[in-house]
């Protein structure tokens, strides 16, 4: 294949992979809209995102199988078709119950595209070429993450949440024809065409079982019997999934490339660091929201300055590695990102836009070093007609990691703004039992209504409504103007402390995973060596 033909090749491939990886992110944005055309609540509304996450998660190994076994352009060519159809489903969708279920036939397509994505784009390219495809496949990434606010907001704005998903339909058209026409097919020459019934039942419901759980944990709780039954379902099928695997003449998932050290650290690092990106990008949007009281589509701009800074740093990598190795710039990158949630939780009520920009820049420069460099560390170290699996598993474990992230920060966040509210209720109270100016039936009143409500949304109307009349001087009033202002900031000064606490944790959680990186590949000697034997081939046979 020339290298016309070869960049052409990756451009189809990018279309479909980015269209499906931005669907991730690009309705987040539009909820709102949505909720409000739907006349439903946050609760229902948020399937629409759920429904689309779960579906990808419970297939991704099954997508990456399959299309070993019966062509990986088949397949790809099948699951774009399958996302345009069920994009212009969703856009056309006039029931809330009919959008989620397009929404989880569009996740299901997406894992095929995403996770198919990758080996073929592997397979255009001369072996030596692997880390190069992958930073930009990580650049792209970036890319997608990074649109799909903005992409999101503005379509929203100026037309309707619906076209959000009608844009789909010519993009998915240009990547069907391209692919049609450049990409030749591809399989894993060491796979039978029998089904493996048995593996794929196990790993679906074990994913299913145990994303459904990570999702619904902080609503329900860890402990109810909900979650633990979901648990539990999962562990079992799991195992029976690694007794099936290990018996079975023909497996899903060949469990001997867990054998290789470099792969098996590096799907670890690579869990824990989806894990700790989701402290950056879904924990810090919170923040800007309840704390800095910006609009989302604001919000959304800002964290989208660590997915601009992701591209770039993805595209540095390839630099990097060069000169370091790839071990030491993928550990560099999680130390980044673990140093980004460390430097979050210094921010405060009065921390300025730059102030935050700046912290999703380290946390984009190490998410761009790291992500890019242990995928294609990873692959590296799978034999070439393993990568389509292996890309199934990268994408897995990143999946849970993320989903693990919302979930785990979410409840360590929940459980200490408890604590903390209480503590700035006693301060709260403290601050009105100090006051000269009012007198004790108003200060009962008022210690009351801050005791009882969802206090760090004080507001000067409903502390004057509790005021006794006959107490209502004009002192007070102008007393109360002056207080409020106090009670408001100590409850914030509480929440940021919630926030604090949340993202040293996150920071903590992810040191584990520089370790894991720096065994996530073989030692810098062997793998020149192994380019230079790739480079000596190439220019032997060209010869």
């Amino acid at each position: 294949m020339n290298k016309k033909h070869q960049i052409i090749s990756f451009v189809a491939i990018i279309l479909g992979f980015f269209m499906a990886l931005l669907d991730t992110t690009v309705v987040n944005i539009t909820l709102p809209k949505m909720t409000e055309y739907f006349n439903t609540t946050m609760d229902h509304i948020s399937w629409v995102v759920n429904a689309y996450n779960l579906s990808t998660a419970v297939i991704l190994v099954t997508a990456s199988r399959l299309a070993d076994q019966f062509g990986r352009k088949k397949l790809f060519i099948a699951g774009v078709f399958l996302f345009i159809i069920s994009s212009l489903s969703c856009g056309i969708s006039n029931s809330l119950q009919a959008l989620i279920l397009f929404r989880t036939i569009q996740g299901l397509a997406a894992a095929f595209v995403v996770t198919i994505s990758v080996p073929l784009s592997l397979e255009i390219f001369q072996p030596e070429k692997r880390r190069t495809i992958m930073a930009l496949w990580g650049a792209f990434s970036g890319l997608a993450a990074a649109s799909g606010p903005s992409i999101g907001g503005i379509v929203t704005q100026f037309f309707s949440w619906r076209y959000i998903f009608f844009i789909n339909v010519p993009i998915g058209c240009i990547c069907i024809l391209l692919t049609m026409k450049f990409i030749k097919e591809s399989y894993d020459p060491t796979a039978s065409k029998s089904i493996d019934f048995g593996g794929i039942i196990t790993i679906s419901i074990a994913m299913f079982c145990l994303t459904l759980a990570l999702m619904k944990a902080t609503e329900k709780g860890w402990t109810s019997s909900f979650i633990l039954s979901l648990f539990a379902v999962s562990a079992i099928a799991f195992i029976l999934f690694i007794i099936i695997e290990l018996k079975v003449k023909e497996p899903m998932v060949p469990l001997s490339l867990f054998k290789s050290a470099p792969f098996t650290n590096g799907s670890i690092a690579l869990f824990l660091l989806g894990l700790g990106i989701m402290s950056g990008t879904y924990l810090l949007s919170f923040f800007l929201i309840q704390v800095k009281g910006l609009e989302q589509l604001s919000a959304g701009l800002i964290i989208s300055t660590m997915s601009l800074t992701s591209m770039f740093f993805s595209l540095l990598a390839t630099i990097l590695t060069k000169k370091l190795g790839s071990r030491v710039t993928s550990a560099l990158g999680i130390l980044l990102i673990s140093t980004s949630c460390y430097l979050n939780s210094s921010l405060t009520q009065n921390s300025s836009n730059i102030d935050i920009i700046l912290r999703l820049i380290v946390a984009g420069s190490g998410t761009g070093l790291s992500m890019a460099t242990l995928i294609g560390s990873i692959m590296a170290n799978v034999p070439l007609d393993k990568i389509g699996i292996a890309s199934g598993i990268n994408n897995m474990t990143r999946t849970l990691g993320t989903v693990l992230g919302v979930a785990l920060f979410l409840t360590i966040f929940t459980s200490n703004m408890t604590t903390q509210m209480s503590y700035a209720k006693d301060s709260a109270v403290q601050i009105i039992q100090n006051d000269s100016v009012f007198g004790n039936k108003t200060k009962l009143n008022m210690i009351s209504f801050v005791k009882a409500g969802s206090a760090k949304n004080v507001s000067l109307s409903e502390i004057l409504n509790t005021i006794d009349e006959k107490e209502a001087s004009e002192a007070q009033k102008k007393e109360t103007k002056k207080i409020v202002p106090y009670i408001q900031d100590t409850f914030l000064t509480y929440t940021v402390k919630a926030f604090s606490f949340t993202f040293k944790v996150s920071a903590v959680i992810l040191l584990p995973g520089i370790l894991f990186a720096l065994f996530s590949d073989k030692k810098r000697k062997t793998e020149l060596k192994n380019e230079q034997f790739a480079k000596s081939t190439d220019n032997a046979s060209a010869s």
